[in-house]
């Protein structure tokens, strides 16, 4: 079939056009309704490729107001706007859906670092330990508010009786929580903000373990928080009641005496309250290594004795909390820091319980570290 010049010269302007608009980012199904001659609603005419219609600043822009929104890695960010066609709201639905899945793959990394968070009131305190896999991560506002209101919703929930009680985190992971944090907010249960908040910083956050002690007697409990990065937060804790025998007793100079004796426990890591709760099978070990060490000595089997004995005392003197030096005054010891505020209040006051609690022990770190769980010790 042949054709004329004129209208081999129509169809070649067409396709000069058609290449014109496909340069301009317009799609062919608008051009082609275009060469219709279909009417085309003025917002629908043009069908723009979204990255002609934004510019690299305001990419720039979405990135960091969506990175301030949900403290996600850049990358991901970026990488959740241009899925999203760079739709904002779309893109966080998007990384909180991506952050699931991920925080479920690092959930088998080890976290021993984290943060130890408490919340009390005069009879009760409640002590939680949230994990994550890096220090950077601990000084994260997102990460110690989840911590912070982890230990609140956990002191206000109704629990058993007892004077100390351990808990794991299957105790509160079903629990609800409201959330009050500009990237953390809403009711959720505890196990779904720690996994969003492990979406948010990019790595293994976990909830490890919690701890709660109470006095029922006329008392207060104490604490003290070591490496505290704002009140509430640290590294290692140290708590202790303190019991006056009178129900008329003041408490303000137990609440005093109390905090310095918690920070005592930080300082000196007692392991029994005092030496009648040494078991009778840890007194025979040492002994029996203070025996092995005394005998090369070459001495007299009475010298020994008393070498053994000696040194028996001062291992008391590092262990017992009763008997350990004052950290506050070393020409002191706790047993005589009592007595003199047994006098002051006209009461006598004892310790009803006391532990110490360091984030990362009994976790098995890359470098092998050995440290113990903490044990409750009482009266």
């Amino acid at each position: 079939m042949a054709w004329g010049q004129g209208a081999r010269k129509n169809i070649l302007g067409l396709l000069f056009r058609a290449q014109q608009q496909a340069a301009r980012g317009y799609s062919s199904s608008a051009f082609e309704t275009r060469l219709l001659g279909t009417p085309v609603p003025q917002n629908d005419m043009f069908h723009r490729r979204f990255s002609s219609q934004v510019s690299s600043l305001e990419h720039m822009n979405l990135i960091k107001q969506l990175r301030e929104r949900t403290s996600a890695p850049i990358k991901d960010v970026k990488a959740s706007l241009v899925s999203c066609n760079w739709d904002i709201e779309a893109a966080q639905k998007d990384l909180r859906k991506r952050g699931v899945v991920l925080a479920a793959k690092k959930s088998s990394r080890t976290a021993v670092e984290g943060l130890l968070a408490i919340a009390q009131d005069e009879k009760r305190a409640v002590v939680i330990e949230l994990n994550c896999e890096t220090d950077f991560v601990a000084r994260n506002d997102v990460f110690q508010y989840l911590a912070s209101s982890v230990a609140k919703m956990a002191l206000s929930a109704q629990g058993p009786g007892q004077l100390f009680l351990p808990f794991d985190p299957e105790y509160l992971e079903n629990m609800s929580i409201n959330l009050d944090h500009p990237k953390l907010s809403g009711e959720t249960t505890v196990q779904s903000a720690v996994t969003e908040v492990a979406a948010m910083v990019g790595e293994n956050v976990k909830l490890r373990r919690g701890f709660i002690l109470s006095t029922t007697a006329h008392g207060v409990v104490s604490s003290y928080l070591h490496t505290c990065p704002q009140p509430g937060l640290g590294r290692i804790a140290g708590l202790v009641t303190l019991e006056a025998e009178d129900s008329s007793a003041s408490l303000d100079a137990l609440k005093a005496v109390g905090s310095s004796i918690a920070m005592h426990v930080v300082a000196t890591k007692p392991l029994f309250l005092s030496k009648e709760l040494v078991s009778p099978a840890a007194i025979e070990n040492e002994r029996e290594i203070l025996r092995t060490q005394a005998e090369s000595s070459g001495k007299s089997q009475m010298a020994m004795d008393k070498m053994v004995e000696g040194r028996l005392r001062k291992y008391f003197e590092e262990v017992v909390l009763m008997e350990q030096k004052y950290v506050l005054s070393d020409s002191t010891n706790i047993k005589t820091v009592l007595n003199d505020l047994s006098k002051e209040v006209g009461s006598k006051v004892t310790i009803g319980n006391f532990f110490r609690m360091q984030v990362g022990e009994g976790i098995e770190r890359p470098e092998a570290a050995d440290e113990s769980e903490p044990v409750p010790h009482s009266a």
